[in-house]
């Protein structure tokens, strides 16, 4: 059996929240910049050019990549051989996330009544936890500042299983048509497929936690995904919506078995801040 203290993770994550909202993955800045590299619109070459000096600014340590730092969402991926000692990991992963957003002065964006008087947390607590058990000892957390306009434009749908590829290519391509220059592109699309209503929306979440360069191990998927990035590209939405090449970096998809009836689908966007960083233990 292997301990881990829960203050050794709190510290951890603490950590890795402030260094998400401040310093961009190396794949995601190379994808920017490759991006500016194949840039033909002036406006999107100008914008590209604007969102890489921003990141150099926000890595001084100052500035935070944008002022949406987001809901704290995080991914614990456990081996079911761990026992954690000295407390509740769900409330070491809240308070890291209170402390980093206290001690960072990194803006609290979560209100406690959705649909009433939406009065600020104050702390940017409650942070959004997903728990997966795996064999073995090895722990691996995941966590996104997931900003707020970004995942506005997020959706779901249940298609009909005769809609097959096409009707799930053409939904994807009239959504991102849709909703246009509002998620800050160039974008990051996740894609779930299958499972049911609620998993298909985590599926797609969690793709987004894959770096810019890597390919599905699926082949078909892996096909599909370059598929659905060439045409979101080919929209013209460009940087900021301002028109250019550059819609999106990558899109990465997720799929689990799903009902006879049903093909649900789920999208869930990512801003050109694509802020993740990973833990592993």
């Amino acid at each position: 059996m292997k301990e881990i203290d829960v203050n050794f993770v709190k510290q951890l994550v603490k950590d890795a929240f402030i260094d998400a909202n401040y310093n961009l993955n190396k794949d995601v800045r190379e994808a920017l910049v490759n991006a500016l590299q194949r840039e033909t619109s002036p406006h999107g070459k100008e914008v590209l050019a604007a969102l890489i000096e921003n990141y150099q600014i926000a890595e001084q340590g100052t500035f935070p990549l944008c002022q949406d730092t987001g809901v704290a969402v995080i991914f614990c991926d456990i081996g079911q051989d761990i026992h954690f000692i000295n407390g509740s990991l769900t409330e070491a992963l809240n308070e890291a996330v209170r402390e980093a957003y206290q001690s960072a002065f990194l803006r609290k964006s979560l209100v406690a009544s959705p649909l009433f008087d939406r009065i600020n947390t104050k702390d940017n607590t409650p942070a959004i936890i997903h728990y997966d058990i795996k064999p073995g000892s090895d722990l691996k957390i995941s966590v996104m500042p997931k900003g707020g306009g970004s995942e506005n434009m997020s959706t779901l749908v249940m298609l009909k299983p005769a809609d097959g590829e096409q009707g799930l290519i053409d939904f994807v391509l009239s959504h991102i048509k849709k909703i246009g220059g509002n998620p800050c592109p160039p974008i990051v699309v996740g894609i779930g497929i299958g499972g049911n209503f609620e998993t298909c929306a985590l599926l797609a979440k969690k793709s987004l936690l894959t770096e810019i360069e890597s390919k599905n191990e699926d082949p078909v998927l892996a096909s599909l995904e370059d598929k659905l990035k060439e045409e979101i590209n080919q929209t013209g939405i460009g940087p900021m919506g301002l028109g250019g090449k550059n819609t999106c970096l990558k899109v990465s998809i997720s799929m689990l078995p799903c009902h006879i009836a049903s093909l649900p689908v789920a999208i869930n966007i990512e801003c050109h801040a694509h802020r993740y960083k990973i833990i592993n233990l």
